[in-house]
Parts: C-alpha cells; structure tokens; sequence
C-alpha cells in the first residue's frame, strides 16, 4: 500500500462514512439527499445545461482547429489497440448498461408523459426520441471526449500523472501537489465512486426483473443485493487480471452480444416503421440541437421539474462519470491525434446510442400507439422484458439480454475500480489489486446503500450533488488545455520560423575554412 496516497484514505473514510450512515440512518440520509438534491436543481439547473453546450461547442471548435493535428503522446507514438477493439473499449465502458435499461424505458416514458405537449400523440413520439438522442447523444459524449483528451494530453504528452488535478497545472502551476490539488483530486474520485453505483443499481434493478420474468424470482431489494453481490465478486477476479486481458475480452464480448440482440430485435421488429422513426427523428434532433440543449421552462413548473428529472439529471451524471470514462478513455487512445480522438469519440457513439434507442424505443411506441398495448405503465427496469413478450423467441432475447447486462455490469464496475486506483496512486497506469479490491467493495457498498434509501431518486441526488463542484474543476480544466495547446503551436511556429544554418560548398567552404585559421 505504499503507491497510495492520501487521496485514497481520505476517500475511503468518505465512502465508509456514507455507507455506515446509510446503513443505520437511512431515512435521514434520505431527507438530506433530497432536500440538497432540490436546492441544486432550483438554483443551478442552468449551470448544468450550459456547461453540457459549452463542451459540445469547445469539442467542435477543436475538431476544425489548428490544434486537431497535436498528438495525445510522443510524435512518434503508435496507438496501442486497433480501432474496432479501441471503440468496443470506450463504449462498454461508456454507457453499456444506461442503454439496456432506458432503451424502451426512455423514449416510452417521453412519449407518455413528454416535457411539453400532450402525452400519446405523434408529436409526442417524435419529441420523445429527439429528447431521448439529446440525453445520450453529442452533448454527453462531448463530457467524455473532452475530459479523456485533457487527462491524455497531459498524461502521454506532457508526462503529468494522470490525475483530474494534474489537468490545472497550466492554472496552479505546483499547487496542484498540495492541498488543494488532492481536494481536487478527492471530488473526482466521490463523484465517480457515485455516478458509477448508480449505474450498478440500475443493473441489478434491471438483472432481477429479467429474472423476475424468466423464473418468477421476486423482484425487491433483497435479491438486488445478492446480485450486486454476485457480480462484485466476478468484477473483482476480472480488475485483477488487468486491462490487457479482463476488460479487453469482455468489452469485445460486450460488443459482439449487443451486435447480436440489435439485429434480432431490429428484424423481429417493426423494421420499416423504426427505419422511418429513426429518419425523422433523427434529422429533427440535428436541425433543433442548440434549442433542445439550452432548453429551460422558467414559467411553466411542471414543464421545468420534467426538465430537472431527465435533462438535467442526465448532464450531472455524464460529468459524475466523466473523470472514470474519461481516465479510462485517455488510458487507452495513446498515439491518437487530437482530431481523431474527439470525432470518434464524439460522433460514433451518438450514431449508434441514436440508432439504438430508436429500434428498441422505437417498438416501445410503435406497440402502445398502434397496438394499444401499454408499454408506459411497466416499471422502468421491466419495460423491455415487457416489449419482448409480444414479440417471437422471447426466450432467447430474453437470456441473451441477461447475459449482456451481466457483462455490461462486469465491465463498467471492472474500469471503474481500475480508474479510481489510479486516481489515488499518484496516477499509475496499473494500480496494486489490493487498492482496486477495496474500491470495488466500497464501489458495491455504495450502490447497495443508494438501492436501499431511495432507488433511482437516491442515485439521482447522489450524482446531482457530488457533480456540481466536479463540473465548475472541469471547465477550468478546458481553459488550461487550451492554454498549452496555444503555448505548444506558438512554439512550433517559433521552431519552423528559424533559418537553417548555411551550408558552404566547394571552394566557397574552403576560402571560410582558410579565414577562420588565419
């Protein structure tokens, strides 16, 4: 435990703390949530709507600048995954387990109940998966991409630890080794240890109502815990194999067995209409981007509480996840341009969550519209086990989509506890297991009390409230990138500007050599 550092006792004390407090006075630790929880959504919901435009906009802006041709690395840096395994990685552990439990879930919830407008009706379908790729499209992806290239930068350019704090060095020059760096560094790791349990709830939500259908196992918090139990077991033989073997293998798995279940679900579904629905929808979001992502409602209550249920909670939790997708990312995008890096990071991903969720949201909308079934009324974590019963080989979607969760869970909890080991090991790119053990226990701890003292409103105020101070770190952290990246092409510029020496030949070197003699 000597590679520790303080960031981690001091994490730990932390997490244990909310954990005991959870455990004995869960009530209290609910009321509390609740009441910071509703203070930050009335007061600075704005914030958390501009900060998520201000990194699409600054992920653009560095897509077509000067700086897109700077390389996360040496110059002579080659990336070290291949580019199909290099996108499996980063999207599993992205937001795998987000898109099983809120592909039918979200788009139908919309539809039922949108943000404006009356529920059931066309328009509510089309505003129901345009709001539906705002929350999992450009914006999100722009948190990712933005905070994975400054933690790269540093860390293979510069040869900074890969700290959230090293990333204000241009800022705070060497008091990011002080206190007020490990305070930095202290509210990433709470706020990925929240944001990550979160995602973990969801899953054991969503794992026992699969098996709830399946075997007719009860659906309630006992059974949740055992399965995060479970799993926390399997995800911590995985973290201890390392990056290069657990989580590579099960990303590539990841990805195979949602290829597998999209395509099926696409054809078993009503492909035509989804097509259609993907089309418009899709090209509605594009051409209403900026409206929909500055979108607040000062004069309508209900319209504005729907706004801080979904939009707003959806920026706190990809800046919550942002120093974990984000070490992760930058951990594994060695030796890409910067160029390269934001538009795969960026726009690949926003395809694929858009296409997603217009398959499966898609035949959500498609079965209470035109069937008349009622798809809205099924709890989040059932909705999709409810879509697959009115369609053929329920059995085999059911199960494949298991074993997806499963993997998705494995993954997400694995990175994490590799991400928050290198957070408080001064930046180590392979953390001690013992370290990752017991972040992962805490990892699991954390969810199970969020689980117990509230469900997704107790995971909902956890992520608001640890991602407000995260977020004000991240936008300082932009104004340092692009600091150096302004220092690094002036001194380029200077480099290129200065003129070779002369080279003399024949007998013009010769009567030079016979001057300097003389």
């Amino acid at each position: 435990m000597k590679q520790v550092s303080s960031v981690f006792w001091i994490s730990i004390v932390i997490a244990v703390i909310f954990v005991i407090w959870g455990a004995f006075l869960p009530q209290l630790l609910t009321d509390v949530m609740s009441d910071t929880q509703a203070f930050f959504m009335k007061n600075f919901g704005w914030f958390y709507q501009m900060s998520a435009t201000f990194f699409l906009v600054f992920a653009l802006f560095l897509i077509f600048s000067k700086y897109g041709r700077i390389k996360l690395g040496k110059d002579e840096d080659q990336p070290e995954f291949n580019r199909p395994t290099w996108f499996a990685m980063l999207f599993s552990a992205g937001m795998g387990i987000g898109l099983l439990f809120f592909g039918v879930s979200e788009p139908i919830s919309h539809f039922s109940s949108p943000p404006f407008g009356e529920g059931g009706t066309s328009q509510a379908a089309t505003t129901a998966l345009q709001y539906t790729y705002l929350h999992w499209g450009f914006h999100a992806w722009s948190i990712y991409a933005v905070v994975a290239l400054t933690l790269a930068y540093y860390k293979f350019r510069k040869g900074l630890p890969g700290l959230i704090s090293a990333t204000l060095y241009p800022i705070l020059g060497e008091k990011t080794n002080g206190p007020i760096g490990k305070l930095i560094d202290i509210v990433a790791v709470i706020a990925t240890l929240f944001g990550v349990a979160a995602s973990l709830g969801l899953g054991a939500a969503q794992i026992n109502g699969g098996l709830n259908y399946l075997t007719g196992i009860p659906n309630n918090f006992l059974i949740q815990f055992i399965i995060v139990a479970v799993v926390t077991v399997m995800f911590l033989i995985s973290a201890a194999t390392g990056i290069k073997r657990g989580i590579k293998y099960l990303s590539n798995a990841n990805m195979g067995l949602a290829f597998i279940l999209f395509v099926f679900f696409l054809f078993v579904a009503p492909t035509v209409f989804v097509l259609d629905l993907f089309t418009t929808t899709f090209g509605g979001y594009i051409q209403n981007l900026a409206a929909l992502g500055l979108r607040l409602a000062p004069f309508n209550e209900k319209n504005a509480a729907w706004l801080q249920s979904w939009t707003i909670f959806y920026w706190a939790w990809w800046i919550a996840w942002a120093p974990f997708v984000g070490t992760f990312i930058a951990r594994v995008s060695r030796g890409r341009t910067v160029r390269e890096f934001i538009t795969a990071v960026l726009i690949i991903p926003t395809l694929v969550c858009a296409f997603w969720f217009a398959v499966f949201g898609g035949t959500g909308i498609y079965m209470e519209y035109n069937l008349g079934l009622n798809v809205s009324g099924q709890a989040l974590e059932a909705a999709l086990f409810y879509v697959f019963q009115q369609l053929p080989f329920t059995i085999v979607l059911v199960v494949v989509t298991l074993l997806l969760i499963l993997t998705f869970f494995i993954t997400s909890a694995d990175s994490a506890t590799f991400v928050l080991g290198m957070q408080t090991t001064y930046g180590s790119i392979n953390p001690p297991n013992i370290v990752k053990i017991v972040l992962g226990l805490l990892l699991s701890a954390s969810a199970v009390v969020l689980m117990a003292t509230g469900g997704l409103q107790g995971f909902q105020s956890a992520i608001i409230i640890s991602a407000f101070p995260l977020g004000i770190v991240l936008l300082f952290s932009c104004y340092a990138l692009l600091k150096d990246f302004r220092a690094e092409m002036r001194g380029l510029k200077q480099t290129k500007s200065k003129k070779p020496p002369v080279i003399l030949r024949g007998k013009l070197q010769q009567r030079k050599m016979r001057k300097n003699k003389s």
